[in-house]
C-alpha cells in the first residue's frame, strides 16, 4: 500500500484500540455499579462513596470501610474488587465476629495435619484461598489482641505460615477491612492495637447511614420491589405516594438491610400491583403519627387536612424545642421521632416561609 493508505490503516487501528479501551472501562464501571445497586444513588453522599471506590480500586493498598451495620460495607468491598484488575480472582469474605476465638487463626492461616487436636488433614486458610484476589475481613474490631498481633505481622511482612508448619507462604491477596466500631476509641481504650490501626487505616471509605441520604430511599425501595416481585412471582411494580412518604420519614436504624426486609414483607402482603401504607409494618406508622395527640397544637382549622396536620406537627416540634432549650436530639427523643425527621419538618417550614 501507499504511504497515505498505510497512514489511514494505522489511524483506524489506533481509533479501534482506543474504542476497545473505552469499552472495557465502561464494562468495569457497569460491573461495579451492579455490585453497588443497594448503595449508590442520586444523593451527594452516595456519589462520594462511589468516587472513592473508583479511586482506590486499582491501588494495591489496604482499605478500611466504616459505617453502621446494614449500610452495605461488603457491597463496597465487592465493588472495589470488581473494578480492580483482581476481579478474575476470588473474593473471600470473612466475618471476624462470627468465628469463635479458638478457630479464627485456623480459618485465616490454615493448618497442617495434626496441628491441634481434632485436625485430620491439612487445610488452606482464607489468606491462602484468596490467592491473588481480595480478602475481605469484616468486623475487625471483634478480633482479640492476640489475633491482632499475628494479623499485624502478616500485613507488615506480607507472608504467613499455616498452623503446624514452618513453610512461609506469600500474601498475594489484597486485604480490605470493615467495622461498625469506632476504632479510634478502641485504640484509646486499649482494645485495639494502635500499630494495627495505622496499618489498616491507609485509605478509608465511610458508608453513611440511610437516614443521612434519604434522597436514595425511593430508588432503593423500587429496586427491592422489582427484586422481590420477581422472586415471589407477584405483580407488584411500585410504591404509592403515602407509603413512600412513610418510608422516607422513617429513621431506619437497621439501614439498607432493614429497608430491604420491610419491602420484602410489603411485596408479600400487597394485593395489587402497588405497595400501600397498609402493607408496611406498624413501626413505620407509629413514628409518623404516634407522637401527635388529638388536642395538641394551634392550627388553622380553615385550611386543608394536610395543612392542619403539618401545622400540628410543627407546633409540637417548636414546643419540644422550647422545652429542651433548642436541643434537637432531646426534642426528637421527647416526641419519639427521629432527629432526621425533625430536621425535615423544620426545613419544610422554612421553605414554606420563603415561598410565602
Amino acid at each position: 500500500p501507499s504511504l497515505l493508505e498505510l497512514r489511514v490503516i494505522i489511524q483506524h487501528a489506533y481509533e479501534s484500540t482506543s474504542l476497545k479501551r473505552e469499552l472495557e472501562k465502561m464494562r468495569q464501571t457497569i460491573s461495579a455499579t451492579s455490585q453497588c445497586d443497594r448503595l449508590v444513588g442520586s444523593s451527594g453522599r452516595a456519589q462520594v462513596v462511589y468516587e472513592k471506590i473508583r479511586r482506590v480500586a486499582d491501588l494495591n493498598a489496604f482499605v478500611l470501610i466504616t459505617g453502621q451495620s446494614g449500610t452495605g460495607k461488603e457491597l463496597v468491598a465487592r465493588a472495589i474488587h470488581n473494578m480492580s484488575e483482581r476481579r478474575g480472582s476470588p473474593f473471600v469474605a470473612v466475618s471476624c465476629g462470627a468465628i469463635p476465638e479458638t478457630l479464627i487463626e485456623a480459618e485465616l492461616f490454615g493448618h497442617e495435619k495434626g496441628a491441634y487436636t481434632g485436625t485430620t488433614g491439612a487445610r488452606e486458610g482464607n489468606l491462602e484461598h484468596a490467592g491473588e484476589g481480595t480478602l475481605f475481613l469484616d468486623e475487625i474490631g471483634d478480633l482479640s489482641l492476640t489475633t491482632q498481633v499475628k494479623l499485624l505481622r502478616v500485613l507488615q511482612q506480607r507472608e504467613f505460615t499455616r498452623l503446624g508448619s514452618n513453610r512461609v507462604l506469600p500474601l498475594k491477596a489484597r486485604v480490605v477491612f470493615a467495622t461498625h466500631r469506632n476504632l479510634e476509641e478502641m485504640v484509646e481504650q486499649g482494645t485495639f492495637r494502635r500499630d494495627l490501626f495505622f496499618r489498616v487505616n491507609v485509605m478509608r471509605i465511610h458508608v453513611p447511614p440511610l437516614c443521612d441520604r434519604t434522597e436514595d430511599i425511593p430508588m432503593l425501595a423500587r429496586h427491592f420491589v422489582q427484586q422481590y416481585s420477581v422472586a415471589y412471582g407477584k405483580p407488584v411494580k411500585d410504591v404509592d405516594p403515602n407509603a413512600m412518604e412513610l418510608l422516607v420519614d422513617y429513621d431506619w436504624p437497621g439501614n439498607i438491610r432493614e429497608l430491604e426486609n420491610v419491602i420484602q414483607g410489603a411485596v408479600i402482603y400487597a394485593d395489587g400491583d402497588t405497595i400501600t401504607a397498609a402493607d408496611l409494618p406498624d413501626t413505620l406508622h407509629s413514628q409518623e403519627y404516634g407522637a401527635i395527640p388529638i388536642d395538641g397544637g394551634n392550627v388553622d382549622t380553615g385550611s386543608s387536612f394536610e395543612e392542619q396536620l403539618r401545622q400540628h406537627k410543627l407546633a409540637l416540634v417548636n414546643r419540644a424545642l422550647a422545652e429542651c432549650k433548642g436541643n434537637k436530639t432531646l426534642a426528637a427523643s421527647r416526641l419519639q421521632i427521629s432527629r432526621a425527621y425533625l430536621h425535615r419538618l423544620l426545613r419544610a417550614d422554612t421553605l414554606n416561609e420563603i415561598v410565602a
